[in-house]
């Protein structure tokens, strides 16, 4: 923190006595620092001396025990711990009494009194004097309840407990500070209302949940914090607030104390939501990464232009790449820092909520990626949070993160998952985002999971699973969905575990959707091969059906294929640019029609020929009207939003994603001629025939068999489209079945097929 941030203490005292009610300041010359106590004030009795160590080396569990006002013999002990203060007096109605100097910051005295009085503080540094109130006069501002729920691992909304909170408590305006630390010695709260002076404000332990509580008065949003957390071992550790919900703008890592004032709009939005299940519904998802889809951008600037541009297109939702804090820009969101705060880069929480908000109210839903596998060693943040493992499993085998330097949460820890499961629920009910698309899930599943033999140890029934991490999903996932009617959970797993989205009372991990990685994976080895080789690879295309039904899956070409050495989704293509961009397109008419949802990374929408990277985004100016090839990508982009216009209005496309009776094979094992064909069946059992020719070639007089019922059938959708930037080799009139046998049916249709393209086909 750069000395320019540090308010002095005479400027935040000013500060923070302004936010009081009935405030008052006075100036005065400085004073002579005094060791007496002033007339009628007598000597406190003095510390015992282990206390008072205790109190001021920052190992005290119980800083309310010895510091504020209380009755003892002979009147009413004041003690109040001000560093660097020169005098503190003591005012009530009635009174006013200057207590004396025991040096070290503490200021103490004995009033004749009966009882407590309704006491201020006049605090003096260098001639400014603050009238404020005494932290330590406060009872305990977190609820016995709350409390309990904790120890239980069992509150659903612990952001509403821990943390910082403006509130009134008795009768005062001010911030309660509380956080979870079992292994502390003592912990005090810092920040710039005391100049980051460690020693000013020790917190209290609530008892055996390992919570720490104070209550501030006078401290209000915007004030910078973090903790003092005095280890185990004696030593000093300062840590941003694991439940901060606002942090400063990285590199700088201090937590903000917020709140929220935001009045949302989408109430249609979010009582409609959960009429449909996901895997019964339309969902296309446009996948960005919010710094970098208009770099420079901020949250309301990005609600001006993201919700038009996506529903230009088409799309029904988009996925955001993680938007929790994080110190290093570089890792796109994946190392955690700041779980309950949007990051900062772009604005405040309510900027967000602002574009989530215009977002619904341009009927796009919002998917947030979730980070609950790992998270960053920085000692600033949660590694070894209060002087030993506690986020983190204490066993470094399970650890340590064997593939991205970082550490994995201890799931089997009471409070660690409650932590995980609250954080769930919080994105869902404070951002109203419409799913959480959970990263990198086979890596919580497996205690092998990229690890030797000898690296790992078994569970407890001599398995490789990870049991504490599935009944961490299973809770999750019933957690959210029983809170957060309409919301969907997506798992990122790209293992063959089975039921990961099946229901939890089944046994399952309870996702609503299931990334395809061996569907992207397959699929893209076989259009990234020349058309003469392709023949050989043809099951890639057919072998995703084998399984289709398992699960509920989306498709997804995603920010990972994208980057890295793995080229562009139209630079994987084999050939020149127009074979690039015809297979391109072919590609996604294929996509779109398969069983399963799907999901496009920004940037590819538009056939974007370079690498991603996240210090520039999409390459934007090759739609640019003057650049010479525009017409080219515009043609790819036209074909996007053409196609999430049929897709959503066919039916048949998503209403029996899931089974079987959906789908139906015409013809799947062409592999000479690269040509594939299916019909999807929406529920009423109308049909959409896809057929896709994978090579230059085009295809003349190509039957393909047909149900019978269908009278004909009219193109309405064709990749090689000259709009698009095809050929224009099409269907111009529709087609009538003839009875001619083909592929087990009686009738056929007789077409042509264009190069590289896919065509839809309805009645």
């Amino acid at each position: 923190m750069s000395a320019a941030r540090q308010p002095s203490p005479t400027v935040r005292e000013e500060a923070a006595a302004a936010a009081v009610p009935e405030p008052t300041k006075r100036s005065r010359a400085p004073r002579a620092r005094r060791t007496a106590p002033s007339q009628g004030v007598r000597p406190a009795p003095a510390l015992d001396a282990g206390e008072r160590a205790r109190l001021l080396e920052g190992r005290h569990h119980d800083p309310h025990g010895l510091l504020g006002a209380r009755v003892q013999q002979g009147g009413v002990v004041f003690r109040v711990l001000r560093p660097y203060a020169k005098a503190v007096t003591v005012v009530a109605k009635g009174l006013r009494a200057e207590l004396a100097d025991e040096g070290d910051g503490l200021f103490s005295g004995l009033l004749p009194l009966t009882e407590v009085p309704d006491y201020r503080l006049l605090v003096t540094y260098d001639g400014e004097e603050s009238e404020v109130h005494d932290p330590y006069r406060f009872l305990p501002a977190l609820g016995e309840l709350d409390l309990h729920l904790i120890g239980e691992g069992r509150h659903e909304e612990l952001w509403t407990a821990l943390g910082s909170r403006v509130m009134e408590h008795q009768g005062v305006t001010g911030t309660r500070f509380t956080v979870w630390a079992p292994n502390a010695q003592g912990v005090r709260v810092t920040g710039d209302f005391c100049c980051w002076d460690g020693g000013a404000y020790p917190m209290r332990s609530l008892g055996s949940t390992g919570v720490w509580e104070l209550f501030l008065p006078g401290i209000g949003e915007g004030a910078l914090y973090k903790y003092d957390i005095t280890r185990p071992d004696g030593g000093h550790t300062l840590r941003a607030d694991p439940m901060a919900r606002y942090a400063e703008v990285p590199p700088a890592t201090a937590s903000v104390v917020t709140e929220s004032r935001y009045e949302w709009g989408d109430e249609q939005w979010m009582a409609a939501r959960g009429l449909r299940p996901a895997h019964l519904s339309p969902m296309s998802v446009y996948e960005l990464h919010l710094a970098s889809w208009r770099p420079g951008l901020s949250y309301r600037e990005l609600a001006e232009q993201l919700p038009a541009y996506v529903s230009e297109l088409g799309f029904t939702h988009v996925e955001f790449m993680p938007v929790a804090e994080h110190p290093f820009g570089g890792s796109w969101g994946y190392q955690v820092t700041g779980f309950y705060a949007p990051t900062s880069r772009l604005g405040t929480p309510d900027d967000f909520r602002f574009l989530v908000d215009s977002l619904h109210r341009a009927g796009i839903g919002v998917i947030v990626d979730w980070v609950p596998a790992h998270f960053p060693r920085d000692d600033w943040a949660l590694a070894e949070f209060d002087g030993r493992p506690l986020y983190e499993h204490q066993d470094p085998r399970r650890a340590a993160h064997p593939d991205w330097g970082t550490l994995e949460f201890d799931y089997g820890r009471t409070e660690v998952r409650n932590f995980l499961v609250a954080n769930a629920v919080y994105w869902c009910q404070e951002f109203h985002v419409d799913g959480l698309r959970v990263d990198a899930v086979a890596s919580m599943l497996y205690l092998d999971y990229s690890r030797e033999e000898g690296d790992w140890s078994p569970n407890e029934h001599g398995g490789r699973e990870n049991l504490d991490a599935v009944a961490m999903l299973q809770e999750m996932n019933a957690t959210v969905y029983r809170r957060c009617p309409g919301v969907v959970t997506v798992a990122e797993e790209s293992t063959a575990w089975n039921g990961v989205t099946r229901p939890t009372d089944a046994g399952g991990l309870g996702f609503g959707l299931k990334w395809n990685m061996g569907w992207m994976h397959d699929t893209l080895r076989y259009v990234s091969k020349e058309p003469v080789h392709r023949k050989y690879h043809h099951h890639d295309m057919t072998f995703g059906m084998v399984y289709a039904f398992s699960e509920n899956y989306v498709l997804p070409i995603s920010h990972d294929e994208v980057v890295h050495g793995k080229r562009a989704l139209v630079s994987k293509m084999p050939g020149d640019w127009w074979q690039q961009r015809a297979t391109h397109r072919a590609y996604l008419g294929f996509m779109w029609a398969h069983p399963g949802k799907q999901l496009l990374f920004m940037g590819q929408e538009f056939a974007q020929g370079s690498e991603w990277s996240e210090s520039q985004g999409p390459d934007w100016w090759v739609v640019d009207p003057g650049y010479s090839a525009a017409g080219d990508h515009r043609g790819v982009r036209d074909l996007v939003r053409d196609l999430n216009r049929q897709y959503t209005a066919a039916p048949a496309l998503w209403e029996r994603d899931s089974v079987p009776e959906g789908f139906a094979w015409v013809e799947a094992d062409a592999a000479d001629d690269n040509v594939f064909a299916f019909l999807r069946f929406a529920g009423d059992g109308s049909p959409l025939l896809c057929v896709s020719n994978f090579s230059p070639v085009v295809r003349h007089g190509y039957r393909l068999g047909v149900p019978d019922e269908v009278p004909q059938w009219r193109e309405v959708l064709n990749t090689d489209l000259e709009v698009y930037g095809g050929s224009g080799v099409r269907q111009d009139r529709p087609l009538r079945p003839e009875p001619v046998p083909a592929q087990g049916r009686a009738k056929s249709l007789r077409m042509t097929l264009p190069p590289m393209a896919t065509v839809w086909f309805r009645p």
